[in-house]
C-alpha cells in the first residue's frame, strides 16, 4: 500500500466545473501536479472570502443542529458551545464555497446539516487531541466543506431512497476528487489543507478506502474522518428507514478501529465526549462488548 505522502495520479472520470459553470479540467483528466498546477495558473483571479458563520443563517442553524438529542449531551455545556462559536468563527472560507454550502440548505438538506454538524464536532475533538493551535485551525478549517464536492452531483442522486446503480456510485465517488480540485482552485493551492480533507476523508489506516487507497496516519483528517461516518450514521437518511441510535454507532466507530481502519486516540476523543463524565484520552477506556442493534437495512 502507498503512503500519505505518495501522490498517485488519478484520472477524473468526469468534467470538473468551477461553481460559475467554467470547465476548470476536461473528463479523463490525470490529476497529476503538472495539471493541477496549469489549472490554478490558467483559471486563477481574484476571489473574496468570508466568515462562514457570518454568512446566512448558518451560525443560529448550527446552534439549532446541536440542540437536537444526539448532539445535546455532546455540546451540553454553555462554556462549550461559546468556546466552540469562538474557534469556528476565525473560518473564513471563499465566497464561492461558502454560496455552495447554503446551495444544500434548499435542495438537500441532509447534506447542508451534515458539513455543519461534522464541523461542529471535528472543531471539539480537535481541542482534545491537538495542541498546536495553529495545527488545530487548519483542521477545523477543512472540516465544513469536505463534502463540498457534493455541488456537482445531481440531486436526484443524493436523494435516492433505492440502492444507487453502478454508474451512479461512479459519479458520486467523484465528490471526493471534484471537492479537492474546487478548493485547490479557489485556495490556489493543491497542499492546502481543506483541500485535502476533501479528497482524503474516506481513505482509511489500512489502505482500503478511496479515491488513492493510501494508508491515512494524520489527526486532522481523521478527525473528519471519524466525524463525518458517526453523523451519517446517527442521522436520518433517505434511503434508511431509521437511524443508529448512538451507543450502535458508536459500536460501530470502536469496530473501525479494532479492524485498523482509524486510529484510537480519535475513535476515545469521540466516546469521552459522548459520556456524562469525561476524562483524558489516556485515560478513557472503551468497552469492545457489542450490545447495539444497527436499524433495519
Amino acid at each position: 500500500m502507498k503512503d500519505e505522502c505518495a501522490m498517485t495520479e488519478l484520472m477524473i472520470e468526469y468534467p470538473i466545473r468551477a461553481i460559475d459553470g467554467r470547465e476548470l479540467l476536461p473528463a479523463r483528466t490525470v490529476l497529476s501536479d503538472e495539471n493541477l498546477q496549469k489549472m490554478i495558473s490558467g483559471n486563477r483571479s481574484p476571489v473574496l472570502t468570508g466568515r462562514l458563520l457570518e454568512f446566512g443563517s448558518i451560525k443560529s442553524d448550527i446552534l439549532e443542529f446541536l440542540d437536537q438529542d444526539n448532539y445535546l449531551s455532546v455540546f451540553d455545556s454553555r462554556e462549550t458551545r461559546l468556546r466552540l462559536l469562538a474557534r469556528m468563527l476565525k473560518v473564513e472560507l471563499p465566497l464561492p464555497i461558502l454560496e455552495s454550502i447554503y446551495f444544500f440548505k434548499e435542495y438537500d438538506f441532509y447534506t447542508y446539516r451534515h458539513l455543519l454538524t461534522v464541523s461542529a464536532l471535528s472543531t471539539l475533538l480537535a481541542e482534545c487531541l491537538v495542541k498546536d493551535r495553529i495545527s488545530m485551525m487548519d483542521g477545523v478549517v477543512g472540516a465544513p466543506s469536505h463534502d463540498i464536492g457534493k455541488i456537482t452531483v445531481p440531486v436526484n442522486i443524493l436523494n435516492k431512497q433505492t440502492p444507487l446503480t453502478s454508474d451512479e456510485h461512479k459519479i458520486l465517488k467523484q465528490h471526493t476528487l471534484t471537492g479537492y480540485v474546487l478548493l485547490s482552485h479557489y485556495f490556489g493551492d493543491p497542499e492546502n489543507i481543506t483541500a485535502r480533507v476533501a479528497r482524503d476523508h474516506h481513505e482509511r489506516r489500512d489502505g482500503s478506502g478511496y479515491p488513492r487507497g493510501i494508508r491515512i496516519d494524520n489527526t486532522m483528517i481523521e478527525l473528519v474522518i471519524v466525524t463525518d461516518v458517526y453523523d451519517a450514521l446517527i442521522s436520518s437518511r433517505p434511503y434508511r428507514p431509521s437511524s443508529y441510535d448512538k451507543r450502535t454507532a458508536l459500536e460501530e466507530i470502536t469496530k473501525m478501529a479494532e479492524n485498523g481502519l482509524v486510529g484510537w486516540n480519535v475513535v476515545k476523543a469521540l466516546i469521552n465526549q459522548n459520556r456524562k463524565k469525561r476524562v483524558s484520552i489516556d485515560e478513557c477506556l472503551v468497552s469492545l462488548e457489542k450490545r447495539g442493534v444497527p436499524p433495519p437495512r
